[in-house]
């Protein structure tokens, strides 16, 4: 496996306009200690950036669009040959915005969708009037010929609403639909004990899977759901059947599970460089250090990258090279980025042999 920078969420603002339950940066209007950088600031670590690879840029927060210079930026971006691309809460979302959105070469842009109805996704969101937001987004989107992405976050509040998003996000005209498993950070460790269960997680990748196989209109991914993978080539094996995987044109270019410091990383406000946006702990920092510096020598990034220090069950799985377990789930739960996936209950075949019950 190359071990280059494909894609980078880069929050450029920790404001946000909404108080979501589960964010990961605890975004809320005004972020004390976690200021804007400057444009120029922006324009250097994209200059930065584009000398040593051309991944895709999505431009996060945060609400993205809080930022008056969003678009300079984004404009920027895309003249230094990066594929510049747009994550938003979409209740910001404006005629005049999807005309910006286009004229700064965004390529696509994602929308947070985490229920089929109002009350559903604004209880997640903290905020009434959120899904309706996000549905004229979408419509706005479909209205100016963008194309967009529904990301939706789920835990045990809002599991049953997994069908009915995905059939919403369809019927809105969605190129592509990402089932996030929730990371417990940022505020999101406020609802650690809502995470879904290692048995229901299981049964909906289960549900994904068959779903996947039929769905020709919508590209769709299970996001932070790394045994996805190893469900993937276990249940096709049982069908003797080939599954067939497309691609977008924007992912992240990886076709195993957990990718974090591998293809892709974050790069927050403050400057750090983190393995991916559910991980907290910084890799070195871009206002000190190149990117390439970064990428290419961070202790952390190598840790990540080596499959065989990886402990307990994932060290000693079978599937470790398609799965490799979600490193920041490993983290948040045991303090142990190199630890076992916490909320996977496969036991390997290793374990198996001599008897161990599947504990790390």
């Amino acid at each position: 496996m190359e071990f280059a920078p494909k894609w980078i969420a880069w929050e450029i603002t920790r404001r946000c306009n909404l108080k979501c339950v589960h964010c990961r940066s605890s975004s809320e209007m005004e972020v004390k200690g976690h200021p804007d950088f400057s444009t120029e600031e922006a324009f250097r670590i994209l200059d930065d950036i584009s000398s040593y690879a051309k991944p895709v840029i999505v431009l996060s927060g945060g609400e993205p669009l809080m930022r008056k210079d969003v678009f300079d930026i984004a404009r920027y971006g895309t003249e230094k040959g990066l594929r510049m691309c747009l994550a938003t809460n979409g209740t910001l979302v404006t005629d005049e915005i999807c005309q910006n959105i286009k004229a700064s070469g965004i390529r696509i842009v994602s929308l947070s969708l985490d229920g089929s109805t109002k009350e559903v996704h604004d209880d997640f969101r903290n905020e009434n009037g959120a899904f309706d937001g996000t549905v004229n987004a979408a419509r706005l989107f479909k209205k100016h010929d963008i194309e967009f992405i529904i990301n939706s976050s789920f835990t045990k509040r809002n599991q049953e609403e997994i069908p009915k998003v995905y059939k919403l996000a369809k019927e809105l005209g969605a190129t592509a639909w990402y089932m996030f498993m929730i990371v417990p950070t940022g505020r999101g460790e406020d609802i650690m004990n809502e995470l879904i269960s290692k048995e229901d997680y299981e049964k909906i990748l289960e549900w994904h899977y068959h779903m996947e196989k039929d769905e020709r209109d919508m590209l769709v991914r299970p996001t932070c759901a790394p045994h996805y993978y190893r469900i993937v080539l276990q249940k096709s094996k049982e069908e003797g059947a080939r599954f067939e995987r497309r691609t977008l044109k924007f992912s992240t270019g990886g076709s195993k599970g957990c990718i974090a410091g591998q293809l892709i990383c974050l790069i927050n406000v403050d400057g750090d460089v983190l393995p991916c946006s559910y991980f907290p702990m910084s890799a070195g920092n871009i206002k000190k250090q190149t990117f390439k510096d970064i990428w290419e020598n961070s202790e952390l990034f190598k840790d990540l990258r080596n499959f065989k220090k990886y402990k307990g069950r994932c060290g000693s799985c079978e599937f470790v090279n398609v799965c490799g377990g979600c490193r920041a789930r490993a983290y948040s739960v045991y303090g142990d980025y190199l630890a076992e996936e916490p909320f996977c209950g496969y036991v390997p075949l290793k374990f198996k042999e001599i008897g161990v019950p599947g504990k790390s």
